[in-house]
C-alpha cells in the first residue's frame, strides 16, 4: 500500500507540474493588473508605471496599473493577497507592508515573491522658508521651538513615517509628524508651504528640487545619491545612524504556479537590468537591484524583521 500510495503521489505531482508549465505556456493569454497600493503620482507609482510598460512590451499583454491607496498600503497588498494566483494580478510591494499587527495578510504566508526592482532612499527634504540646512540644524531649530516644526510622512506602515518616528526617538526632537495617502499629495503640500519638513521619495519632488521649490537637506542612506550628488548623507549632516532604505519589488498571491513567477522574474531582471531603466531608476534617486525570487524573499524576511523590531522598541502602535 505504501508502494502504491507514493506512486500515486508521484503521479499527482506530475500532473501538477506538467499543467503548471502548460500553464506558463500560455501565460499571459489576457491584460494583467499591477496594483500599486499608493496613490498616482508619489515614487511608487512612478516605478510601478514604467515597470509596467516594460513588461507590457516583454510578456506581450497589456500590464495595467491599477492604483488602490489606502492605510499605508495595507488595502492594495489586502486586495492583491485575496486575489486569485494565476499570475494575472500583481503588486507592488514596498518594505514595511508587514509591520502592523492587524493587516489581514501574512507577507511570508500570503505573497509569492517574484523579484526585487530597486532601492530607494528616504530624502529629509523642507520648504524653502524653513532656515535650516542640515540636520543638526534642523534638531536644533525643533528644540528652539518645540512643537511647531511639521514633518510630513505617508501613512504607517511605510518607511518615511518609521523614519519620522526614528528621527523623534533618536533626537528628542518635539516635531509633529504629519500623515498624508501618499507622496504625491505630500510633496504638493511641501512646495505649498502647508507642511515643512518631509521624509520623502525622490520621483516625486526632484523636478521642484531642481527649480528651487524644495530643499535636498540628506539622504538617510549609507552613500550618497547619483541623482543628487551634492547633497550629504544624514550621517554627513549631522546625525549618523539614520538609514531608511525602502525596497520596491514585484510579488503576487500566494500559490501561483512556479512557471508563471519564473517567467514574469526573467522578464523583469532584463527590464531591470536593462542600460535606460538602470539610468531611469538611478535618476529618480534609486538603485537597480535584479534578483531571484528567493533573494527577494530573504530581503523582505530581513527588511520587515528590521523595522518591526523598530516599531517594538519605540512602543508604537501600528494597526
Amino acid at each position: 500500500m505504501v508502494g502504491r500510495a507514493g506512486m500515486i503521489s508521484a503521479l499527482v505531482a506530475a500532473v501538477q507540474c506538467f499543467s503548471g508549465l502548460a500553464v506558463a505556456e500560455d501565460y499571459p493569454a489576457r491584460a494583467v493588473t499591477l496594483v500599486v497600493p499608493f496613490p498616482a503620482g508619489g515614487g511608487v507609482d512612478t516605478v510601478g508605471r514604467v515597470i509596467a510598460q516594460k513588461l507590457t512590451a516583454a510578456l506581450g499583454q497589456q500590464v495595467i496599473v491599477e492604483n488602490r491607496p489606502g492605510a499605508g498600503s495595507m488595502i492594495g497588498a489586502r486586495y492583491v493577497a485575496k486575489a486569485a494566483p494565476d499570475g494575472y494580478t500583481l503588486l507592488m510591494m514596498v518594505t514595511g507592508l508587514g509591520v502592523p499587527s492587524d493587516t489581514g495578510y501574512d507577507v511570508a504566508k500570503d505573497f509569492a515573491p517574484i523579484g526585487l526592482i530597486a532601492s530607494i532612499p528616504i530624502v529629509v527634504m523642507a520648504n524653502p522658508s524653513v532656515p535650516a540646512k542640515s540636520m543638526t540644524e534642523i534638531i536644533a531649530l525643533a528644540k528652539q521651538q518645540p512643537g511647531t516644526l511639521t514633518v510630513g510622512t505617508p501613512p504607517p506602515p511605510t518607511l518615511n513615517y518609521f523614519g519620522a518616528e526614528q528621527f523623534k526617538s533618536m533626537t528628542g526632537a518635539d516635531v509633529t509628524i504629519v500623515t498624508y495617502k501618499g507622496t504625491g499629495p505630500l510633496t504638493n503640500d511641501l512646495v505649498g508651504g502647508h507642511v515643512m519638513l518631509a521624509f520623502n521619495t525622490l520621483p516625486p519632488a526632484i523636478g521642484n528640487i531642481e527649480a528651487g521649490n524644495l530643499r535636498a537637506i540628506a539622504v538617510a542612506a549609507p552613500q550618497r545619491l547619483a541623482a543628487i550628488p551634492d547633497v550629504p548623507t544624514v550621517a554627513e549632516s549631522g546625525l549618523p545612524g539614520l538609514d531608511v532604505v525602502q525596497y520596491y519589488g514585484l510579488a503576487a498571491p500566494s500559490g501561483t504556479p512556479r512557471p508563471i513567477i519564473e517567467r514574469i522574474n526573467k522578464e523583469l531582471r532584463a527590464i531591470v537590468t536593462s542600460e535606460d531603466i538602470r539610468k531611469r531608476i538611478v535618476a529618480d534617486g534609486g538603485g537597480p537591484l535584479a534578483s531571484t525570487p528567493e533573494e527577494y524573499a530573504v530581503n523582505i524576511a530581513r527588511e520587515e524583521g528590521r523595522w518591526v523590531a523598530l516599531v517594538k522598541k519605540l512602543g508604537l502602535t501600528i494597526n
